[in-house]
């Protein structure tokens, strides 16, 4: 009997060697080679001409100028934060991929949303992972209308791909991509070279067909999803589950849209009755505090086009180890020590020897660096042991200078905090609005140490 030939191929970027190594030498990630079985040199993948056709009859050579430039077509799902992360809706012929960590509620979204999209289109879901009666149970604890919902239990591409061709669907959901596989290589379902082949595959049926597909995607324990990083090439949008599964707030962020905004984020609450969408997420990120604590201050952050206010918490303790612990949750921690080293040469407020934690309340990621300013003064209240003024909302990045720089929509910012009632904002001086807003006082400030002035006038 023939040895099996294999080879490792990096989960990464899908770099093929001839034997292990522990850092990948194209993409340089460390323990991404996966073994893998290499395909035997008669197999002949283009036999099946229907499933591999190519994507249109002719490909002729236009100019730019003579391409006329059409809007998308979109249609609801009938989850409108769902709607708002997506770019406004669905796409005909998209590809839509969704990850996120065990039973954080994907299936659970899609099914809800597939649901409601079934009352007018023709729909199908395609479930690898569960049987038909786990999905009629599911939907029935959720009190959704899935009577005109179509469902198959498969895992086999040529099957689906099949089904795809006889029910032409108009949206179809395939859960998961990891669970598929095809006949057309050996390697076992979940491998690199069955998740970028079946991935590949669907994304030309629909391309062909026009029907829009959503996949669901494992992550790794790193929170990335889980297959060759090519994954994400090929889909049109990808979109990532925030939060954790102990709490009932979810949060689905865009990474990648070719019809619409990144970045956009959508804010849901887990029920018995499955995700509904928060009207007023800024009201889940701020702490009710009977009285101003120190450590606290509230930022306002730009998700997409949404602006949500989110309290920063600090906490400076002596620190008691040679050296002092610096932990960010939601926050860049190598962020943290940059700003603890500018604090200490532009403001002279020094904590070398103190132990710095910070923390974004609700589980939110902050990643803009308009945190920049909240994070210092958190931090110096907590050092001091006084608290912020009442009704303070900040934004600002910092820079290695001491200066603070203007942060992008600052007007939609202010408009989102006075509307929750706060009435002092401290803002770099490039963001102060031509226009008064009602019922706010702006305080506008060019560096750290005149933040600090000005905060001690406040008090």
């Amino acid at each position: 009997m023939a040895k099996v030939k294999t080879n490792y191929t990096c989960s990464d970027c899908g770099a093929i060697s001839s034997k292990w190594t522990g850092q990948c030498a194209a993409c340089h990630q460390w323990n991404t080679m996966v073994e893998s079985v290499v395909e035997a040199p008669g197999v002949n993948r283009l036999s099946n001409q229907q499933q591999y056709k190519s994507l249109a009859q002719t490909a002729p050579v236009l100019s730019l100028a003579d391409i006329e430039a059409v809007d998308v077509p979109r249609f609801g799902t009938g989850i409108e934060e769902f709607d708002r992360v997506l770019g406004g809706g669905l796409v005909a012929g998209g590809v839509v991929l969704i990850g996120g960590d065990p039973g954080i509620g994907k299936s659970t979204l899609l099914l809800q949303a597939l649901a409601n999209i079934s009352q007018v289109k023709n729909t199908l879901y395609v479930s690898g992972e569960e049987s038909g009666a786990q999905i009629a149970l599911r939907a029935r604890r959720l009190a959704v209308d899935a009577r005109d919902l179509k469902l198959q239990a498969e895992i086999q591409l040529e099957k689906i791909l099949g089904t795809l061709e006889t029910l032409k669907p108009e949206v179809a959901v395939i859960d998961s991509i990891q669970t598929i596989y095809s006949d057309a290589l050996s390697s076992a379902p979940g491998s690199v070279a069955q998740v970028r082949e079946c991935a590949a595959q669907l994304t030309r049926m629909a391309k062909q067909t026009g029907v829009t597909i959503i996949l669901v995607g494992h992550v790794t324990k790193e929170g990335a999803l889980a297959g060759p990083r090519v994954l994400e090439h090929i889909v049109d949008t990808v979109l990532y589950f925030e939060g954790d599964t102990q709490s009932s707030f979810r949060l689905v962020r865009a990474i990648k849209n070719r019809f619409g905004a990144v970045n956009e984020l959508g804010v849901f609450a887990m029920t018995e009755k499955g995700l509904k969408g928060v009207s007023n997420p800024s009201a889940l990120f701020l702490s009710q505090h009977d009285s101003q604590v120190p450590g606290s201050c509230v930022m306002v952050t730009q998700e997409g086009t949404r602006p949500l206010l989110v309290e920063i918490q600090a906490l400076v303790d002596t620190s008691h180890l040679p050296n002092a612990r610096r932990l960010s949750v939601g926050l860049e921690q190598n962020r943290l020590a940059m700003l603890l080293a500018v604090l200490h040469r532009h403001a002279g407020v020094a904590a070398f020897d103190q132990d710095v934690f910070i923390n974004a309340v609700g589980g939110v990621k902050i990643t803009e660096p308009a945190a920049d300013l909240a994070v210092l003064l958190a931090i110096n209240s907590s050092m001091r042991s006084k608290p912020l003024p009442r009704g303070l909302v900040v934004f600002g990045e910092v820079g290695l200078a001491g200066e603070i720089r203007p942060a992008p929509r600052g007007q939609e910012r202010l408009r989102e905090a006075a509307k929750l009632g706060f009435s002092i904002a401290m803002i770099p001086k490039s963001n102060v609005p031509k226009q008064p807003i009602e019922g706010m006082r702006i305080v506008a400030v060019e560096r750290i140490d005149e933040a600090f002035n000005r905060l001690r006038e406040l008090d």
